[in-house]
């Protein structure tokens, strides 16, 4: 009983982390977390453009210059 109770206090990061995560599979809610990081990706990079519209005009002019 005393191995176990060492075993659970030295690991319990990790078997909450997996639990967590089989909960996460087997709801599917992975499929709304990379929703909601593809959106909050999105408006980052439309707030980066946004607010550099020449710095990255002239970058996508250099790089299709360069193809």
């Amino acid at each position: 009983m005393d191995g176990f109770k060492k075993f659970l206090s030295e690991y319990a990061g990790a078997i909450i982390g997996a639990s967590i995560a089989l909960v996460v599979l087997l709801t599917h809610l992975y499929e709304l977390i990379i929703g909601i990081v593809l959106i909050a990706l999105g408006m980052f990079i439309g707030n980066y453009v946004q607010r550099n519209k020449y710095e990255v005009k002239e970058k996508l002019k250099n790089l299709i210059d360069r193809m």
